[in-house]
């Protein structure tokens, strides 16, 4: 196989992956079952100063 080829290969198939990747990510940010979990990340900032915890975050 030539460079051209490989190259090629690489592009399209490349491609295809982080598709699949990205598509993948975004199901699991939307699932439902998730969503409490990115809701409390969420407000995590929120209760720290109610809580008086002005710390930085590191």
């Amino acid at each position: 196989m030539s460079y051209y080829n490989w190259s090629r290969f690489a592009q399209d198939w490349g491609t295809v992956y982080f598709v699949v990747i990205f598509l993948i990510a975004v199901g699991y940010a939307l699932w439902p079952r998730n969503a409490s979990t990115f809701k409390r990340a969420a407000h995590i900032p929120i209760t720290e100063q109610e809580q008086d915890d002005d710390r930085p975050l590191t």
